[in-house]
């Protein structure tokens, strides 16, 4: 695939996402954002900031160098883009492995959040997604790469691939920007249901072999195989 090709593929997708974040309500208004990394280049696409969910559309994506500056010339250039522009684009220059990233200000996960809690693994779909608790990372100031290094720092060799941002929201990484989509839409399904729980009483914590065996399982085993293998 050409670069053109990728940088208008990567506009689409995640153009597209972010109905995703409408429909299940992680979004308010014209904040959150989703940027995705052009496979094969030292770019990324972001949303630009501001603008409405129903306005958003693949020739008005911003494309960034992974310093965070816009690429001079190029659709949607014309625009601001994000105001958390900063942290994605330190999340890319230091994760390599990462190839997209979602904020949101989901109602149960920024609750946590504003309590400075990191939410306990005490569910199997946890286990499953996160591979433990969802942490906590420091508060951070809007405008630099302040919350990239707080998110980078917290999930540096930690499973999950959420982190609640404390006294903000949620930031999460994935794969590709899809991937990180996933990891939203669930840190606020468990935020919602351990916070259900913890009405009830105490949650009762699942042991570390059994989270080290469900990570495993769902990682490496659930779901279609490939096509074509064995």
């Amino acid at each position: 695939m050409t670069a053109d090709a990728a940088i208008q593929t990567t506009r689409e997708q995640v153009a597209a996402l972010h109905a995703e974040l409408v429909r299940y309500g992680l979004v308010v208004w014209t904040g959150g954002n989703i940027s995705g990394r052009v496979p094969g280049e030292d770019l990324f696409v972001i949303k630009p900031s501001g603008v409405e969910y129903d306005e958003l559309a693949a020739d008005n994506m911003i494309l960034c160098d992974l310093d965070g500056n816009v690429v001079p010339g190029t659709l949607g250039s014309e625009r601001a883009p994000s105001s958390d522009t900063a942290a994605h684009a330190y999340v890319y220059r230091n994760m390599s492995h990462v190839g997209g990233v979602v904020h949101t200000h989901s109602d149960y996960a920024a609750a946590w959040a504003a309590r400075g809690e990191a939410i306990p693994c005490v569910l199997t779909a946890m286990a499953d997604e996160f591979g433990g608790e969802i942490p906590v990372g420091p508060f951070a100031i809007i405008g630099d790469d302040s919350i990239g290094r707080g998110i980078v720092e917290t999930l540096d060799g930690h499973r999950s691939r959420a982190v609640l941002m404390q006294n903000h929201g949620v930031f999460t990484i994935g794969k590709d920007a899809r991937d990180a989509v996933k990891a939203a839409v669930m840190t606020e399904d468990v935020a919602r249901t351990v916070h259900f729980s913890r009405q009830l009483g105490e949650p009762i914590p699942i042991p570390q072999e059994k989270i080290d065996a469900l990570f495993d399982r769902y990682q490496n085993v659930y779901g279609q195989k490939p096509q074509g293998a064995l």
